[in-house]
């Protein structure tokens, strides 16, 4: 779609993918300079020896350490299938990056020097104070420390069977039930779903500042630790979500809200709206049930509990964007080939939730409920092992019932999975309609979901007497979505496609209009600005107004802040102001996107894109909700079973990494904290036919973890 460089084009057979392998002929470093500015401009000087010296690595092509390369031999695969780049960024006695997380056999356990060996666990018996202990333990330590956190290797274990054995689907499990993370209650305060504070040592005493002294000189990052085949342009996998989720952190801020608005037409009597009500979708990635609840009740406290009319869902911020569901890998039921939508909900997932019940059989609830939809209540048990509950089930969506085809093995016991619903309009106007019915109120019309704006006039039957007033100037309700950081978190921790889908059709309809609104404020007479960029003088001037119109007028309609400012995005618009970002900001050529999330075979982008966007990333303002959104090695997120592979890892609890996974796809992108204490950047990508095992690639990139953290 949009190209990343010249290019020979070389095709690469792969019996699971059509995707070929593009090779960038341009090997030059195109922001040296960009890169050395920094250090200029803060008086830090080299001379014209030194800096020839420490740019020389630059134009060369690196060898693979031994370790990395045993690795791959271990893996059956080569160094040609694999791209990598290492590259330190920033001050190791200032560093942007979270304090390293200690893993433990126990809190009591008598040295950190080597926390991450697999030994046996002993019992956390006699543990008064951890933080006092862990101070101790830093004083005997050579490692370079800034902060310390402290997690039991058990704690991780247990949470990770606790969730694995309750879902199929852990990170929608996590992502759609707001689960907190072991580190949720422990680690860093600036996590957007964490309200506890850090557990940290005190930097003043002589002993941090004797290890800060021990700190060598800055390292400048156009010199890498590690570059080998950076500028092949190979398939990311999920590691493409790291692209969108930044932008947008970037171009909108992490305090970022959607804000879903509700209007009506006609008129309210008592609580009885005579009319219909217009819900104008904003795009939010994470309009969860609940969340949908909340905003109906809202309605319901701005004095509507009866609606003589229709429920209209707007959804037309987001264009043209849903896709066949079969099409990724023929699997439509799985959460992450669910459409992004205007008004999402639930990201177009039912849970179903199992209990032993008696008689041989189990009972089943559903979340959320569907409106004149039968989703049966009961089904046979058999003796089977759990495995794959909704491979178990054989679920099908048909019209108005859903048909489970097999009985439920008995070990399941109580159970959850996910499902998703194959039309992600249909499923919204089902839970709306379900859900204002709960809250105890009535409709006497449709809910209808429609990816054009409310226009009375295309009604097949025309509204009469106080229905026919037109739709009301401002909105009754305004419903903020959590902030983007929030978002990001879920994005980026679990995986989340259908939510990166939202967050890059965001960037396309917000990002013009959110820089409206920054210049509003910084004008010589700055007002108050509301969420649609209008400043308070100017929405009471129009509605004062509108107040003084004749409401039988029709040309309202156009005056009402319903059609005000309303953004509007495809993927192509979407695509294109990422590139146009990408092309504003870094020197190296685009990635190729078709999508946000990483879901597809044709997506490309090279070691030194994803390299140059996270060495970026490091020094802008929201770079503390970009590196806590990413999972921890060995601890949290995705990356969680990095301890598992590499047990005495010195990665663990000191990388924060996005991993991506597809049949002959192996990634990872990322930040490692060294024990020297530097910084460094890792992408590392792996395309391969053998890469089939995913599970063999990734041992390698454990082995680059290990490899750069020891640094």
């Amino acid at each position: 779609m949009f190209p990343t460089s010249q290019r020979r084009r070389t095709p690469h057979h792969n019996a699971n993918t059509d995707t070929n392998l593009d090779y960038n002929t341009d090997n030059k470093p195109k922001f040296f300079d960009k890169r050395l500015s920094p250090f200029l401009q803060a008086g830090k000087r080299l001379s014209l020896l030194a800096l020839l010296a420490t740019a020389a690595p630059v134009f060369a092509q690196a060898a693979l350490p031994e370790a990395i390369q045993a690795a791959l031999t271990r893996a059956d695969l080569s160094a040609s299938d694999m791209s990598i780049v290492i590259v330190p960024v920033g001050d190791k006695n200032a560093s942007h990056l979270p304090s390293p997380i200690q893993v433990v056999d126990s809190v009591s356990a008598s040295s950190t020097t080597d926390a991450t060996t697999d030994t046996k666990a002993s019992s956390p018996k006699n543990t008064q104070n951890p933080v006092k202990e862990g101070k101790k333990n830093l004083q005997n330590s050579t490692e370079y420390h800034s902060a310390l956190t402290t997690i039991e290797k058990r704690t991780i274990k247990k949470y990770e069977q606790k969730i694995h054995a309750y879902t199929d689907d852990p990170y929608i499990y996590q992502s759609l039930e707001s689960i907190r993370t072991p580190l949720a209650d422990s680690y860093s305060s600036s996590n957007p779903l964490s309200n506890s504070n850090q557990v940290t040592l005190n930097d003043d005493t002589q002993d941090s500042k004797t290890n800060q002294n021990k700190t060598s000189s800055i390292n400048i990052s156009f010199s890498p630790l590690l570059s080998y085949q950076p500028d092949i342009a190979r398939t990311p996998a999920s590691t493409m979500k790291l692209v969108p989720s930044f932008i947008a952190l970037d171009t909108l801020g992490a305090d970022f809200v959607w804000h879903t608005r509700v209007y009506h037409t006609g008129v309210i009597v008592n609580d009885r709206l005579y009319g219909d009500l217009i819900i104008q979708g904003s795009g939010d990635p994470k309009m969860t049930h609940e969340r949908l609840e909340q905003l109906l009740y809202q309605v319901q406290a701005a004095g509507i509990r009866h609606i003589d009319g229709d429920m209209i869902v707007d959804s037309a911020i987001f264009h043209n964007v849903t896709k066949d569901p079969a099409t990724f890998d023929n699997d439509p039921l799985r959460p992450y080939n669910a459409s992004p939508d205007g008004f999402l909900v639930n990201f177009s997932t039912i849970g179903i939730k199992s209990y032993p019940a008696d008689n041989g059989k189990a009972a089943l609830v559903y979340t959320p409920q569907l409106a004149n939809y039968h989703m049966p209540s009961t089904i046979d048990t058999r003796s089977a092992a759990c495995g794959q509950a909704r491979y178990s089930l054989a679920p099908q969506w048909q019209p108005n019932r859903l048909a489970l085809n097999a009985a439920l093995p008995n070990s399941c016991q109580e159970h959850a999975f996910y499902i998703a619903y194959p039309d992600a309009k249909e499923f919204a106007a089902r839970v709306i309609a379900a859900k204002w019915q709960a809250l105890g109120n009535t409709l006497s019309g449709d809910v209808i979901s429609q990816e054009t704006p409310y226009d009375a006039s295309k009604k097949t039957n025309p509204a009469k007497g106080l229905a026919a007033w037109p739709i009301s100037p401002l909105p009754i309700v305004s419903y903020a979505s959590l902030n983007l950081a929030q978002q990001i978190y879920d994005i980026n921790h679990f995986s989340n496609n259908v939510m990166a889908e939202q967050v890059a059709l965001s960037i396309g309809a917000y990002h013009q209009d959110n820089h409206a609104k920054v210049a509003v404020n910084k004008t010589n007479n700055p007002k108050n600005t509301n969420e649609q960029g209008m400043t308070n003088d100017a929405l009471d001037d129009k509605s004062e107004h509108l107040k003084n119109r004749d409401l039988n007028n029709s040309s309202v309609l156009n005056s009402s802040l319903y059609q005000f400012g309303n953004p509007t995005t495809d993927y192509a618009t979407a695509l294109q102001t990422i590139n146009q970002w990408w092309q504003t900001n870094l020197d190296t050529p685009p990635p190729y996107l078709t999508n946000g999330s990483g879901l597809c075979r044709e997506c490309t982008i090279t070691a030194a894109n994803l390299s140059e966007l996270l060495a970026y990333a490091y020094d802008r303002p929201n770079f503390d909700s970009y590196v806590n959104s990413l999972g921890v090695a060995g601890v949290s997120g995705t990356i969680v079973a990095h301890s598992d592979r590499l047990p005495d890892s010195k990665a663990i609890g000191r990388a924060w990494i996005k991993t991506g996974t597809l049949n002959n796809v192996t990634s990872m992108a990322g930040y490692v904290k060294g024990l020297s204490g530097q910084d460094y950047v890792i992408v590392g990508l792996i395309n391969s036919e053998k890469a089939l095992n995913a599970y063999n690639a990734r041992t390698v990139l454990d082995v680059a973890l290990d490899w750069t953290a020891q640094h």
